[in-house]
């Protein structure tokens, strides 16, 4: 580290004001800290902490005037961005400071080709030619790890992978060879291997290029092995902050011993041989065509799912893992019989494989599916009363409104929300609200069977174990079974039973989920606990997409 007792960012008293209908709300609260040249500073917290706004403060991203500075200064090389003119500002972003978002989907341009997008960085920001500006955007991708970097140049973002994507996003961040990085929850919506793949990337380029870094996440897991200094937010305001080694092995706050304990814990209920099955299925496959040609003939087939068997008992939990792409999501929906497949599925003992919509109908009440984002999954023109009685007007239409509302009030308090808030909309909830909220549009309806799909992957970690805590309590109470999808090793060891691993469409181990957990036997589930366990090394060089 270098030895410049200024640092390069230095934040003092900064707080964030947000004005809406005549209502203004604090977001940020007098918050200071400094990041040295050659620093990593992580800086954590939930969601609704305040770490986003702070850090889109530094570059003046937040939407203005609705979002105000009551105070404070953001002092950058000796220069106060918050009093920086619009052409200072311009120079800074993008070549002194640059920024990682969490979502590469949202913030690449659907309609341009990679290659664009990355040269437009040197275009705004340099003068460079054609041919100069190829060659750089061809070295950028090849140093993030990007395989032959050449025949990505033409790809639209659609066409690559989320670990792709995000790589495409650290190019662009590095274009121009910034002094600070701000890496704002990077990681969190890739799968595990992915993550510590470009965590290590990250890593190694900081180191390379001497660059500072500003690292913003809610997993504390994260920043042990990353970060040289924490700050952690609550409420708008730091309520700790020092080396990560000090903060890991002495907390002092009640707020960081929380969140370091905040993992999904416990174990799921004893496997019982007696317990009737509810979902079978043999050599279940699901198979896209590829056409081609004038005539569009099939030439080939995506093999999404491809010969699975599996048994799941009430009270019982089938955890289904892989990485994206793996076909766990597609498994799903045909047991649920929401896409077309090929093979054996019973539910309750019938053969439901050749059932058609007017005769699913009437099982659907018993086979719910609970989705990975419950703002999407939610309308947001409903109250949350009408969006649980909804699935009653249909499957138990002979109930009178006075007792669907007795319904609805019911789900509502055993999955921890007030009856009293059932007539609020979605966007008036938190986030592990709204998957409570989505939990009880299942459970009004008395399933025997959930599909649990991603449920806790958008969620804080100790809003993640809240969840599982519930998930596995109404399971205990009604007896019921999951198949739970998920690329959160940790959650699933919190819940199931049994477990399916999953790659490009194929089991690569199943078993009890205690002796895959225990003693996974292919290189492929050995590389997944790695990379969510920390057993080793997940890659010793930057692994290739």
């Amino acid at each position: 580290m270098s030895d410049v007792t200024e640092p390069l960012l230095s934040i003092r008293d900064l707080s964030v004001a947000f004005h809406q209908g005549g209502k203004t709300t604090l977001a940020v609260d007098s918050v200071s800290f400094d990041i040295q040249r050659g620093e990593v500073l992580a800086l954590v917290g939930e969601s609704g902490s305040g770490k986003s706004v702070t850090a889109n403060s530094i570059l003046k991203l937040l939407p203005y005037p609705a979002a105000s500075h009551p105070g404070g200064s953001i002092l950058f090389k000796g220069q106060d961005l918050m009093r920086a003119t619009d052409a200072d500002l311009r120079r800074v972003r993008g070549n002194d400071i640059t920024m990682i978002f969490q979502e590469p989907m949202t913030s690449l341009n659907p309609l341009h080709t990679i290659e664009k997008q990355i040269a437009e960085i040197l275009a705004l920001h340099g003068e460079v030619s054609v041919k100069t500006a190829r060659a750089r955007v061809l070295e950028l991708l090849n140093q993030v790890g990007i395989r032959e970097p050449e025949k990505r140049l033409a790809a639209y973002p659609h066409e690559l992978s989320g670990g792709q994507r995000q790589r495409v996003m650290i190019a662009m961040a590095l274009a121009n060879r910034p002094e600070l990085l701000i890496a704002d929850e990077p990681t969190t919506a890739l799968d595990v291997t992915v993550q510590a793949q470009i965590l290590k990337l990250l890593k190694d380029l900081q180191v390379q290029h001497g660059m500072s870094m500003l690292f913003i996440t809610h997993d504390l897991g994260i920043v042990r092995k990353f970060a040289d200094r924490v700050c952690v937010m609550t409420g708008g305001k730091i309520v700790e902050s020092g080396p990560v080694v000090e903060i890991f092995d002495n907390p002092r706050h009640a707020y960081t011993r929380h969140l370091l304990t905040s993992e999904p814990k416990g174990t799921p209920p004893a496997r019982d041989a007696a317990k009737p099955v509810v979902l079978e299925a043999t050599d279940v496959k699901v198979w896209f065509p590829i056409k081609a040609g004038f005539m569009r003939r099939v030439v080939d087939y995506v093999k999404a799912v491809d010969g699975i068997d599996m048994r799941l008992r009430a009270g019982h939990t089938l955890g289904v893992v892989g990485e994206s792409g793996s076909g766990k999501t597609t498994l799903g929906l045909a047991l649920t019989r929401l896409i077309a497949s090929k093979g054996r599925i019973a539910f309750v003992g019938k053969d439901i494989q050749d059932y058609r919509f007017a005769r699913m109908k009437p099982l659907r009440a018993r086979m719910q599916v609970v989705f990975q984002d419950p703002f999407g999954s939610l309308s947001p023109r409903m109250p949350i009363a009408d969006i649980i009685a909804e699935g009653l007007a249909i499957h138990e239409s002979g109930l009178s409104a006075t007792e669907r509302d007795r319904r609805v009030a019911q789900a509502l308090e055993e999955v921890g929300l007030d009856p009293a808030t059932r007539w609020r909309f979605p966007h008036e909830f938190s986030g592990g609200q709204r998957q409570r909220v989505a939990i009880a549009r299942a459970m009004v309806l008395k399933p025997k069977f959930v599909m649990l799909d991603e449920p806790t992957s958008a969620l804080d970690m100790s809003v993640q174990a809240q969840v599982v805590d519930l998930l596995r309590d109404l399971q205990r109470r009604h007896d019921l079974a999951y198949l739970f999808i998920s690329h959160d090793l940790k959650v699933v060891r919190a819940l199931a039973n049994d477990m399916i691993v999953m790659r490009l469409g194929k089991v690569m181990e199943q078993g009890p989920a205690d002796e895959i957990f225990d003693a996974p036997q292919h290189a492929y589930t050995q590389a997944l606990m790695a990379a969510a366990f920390n057993l080793e090394a997940v890659t010793s060089s930057v692994i290739r997409e």
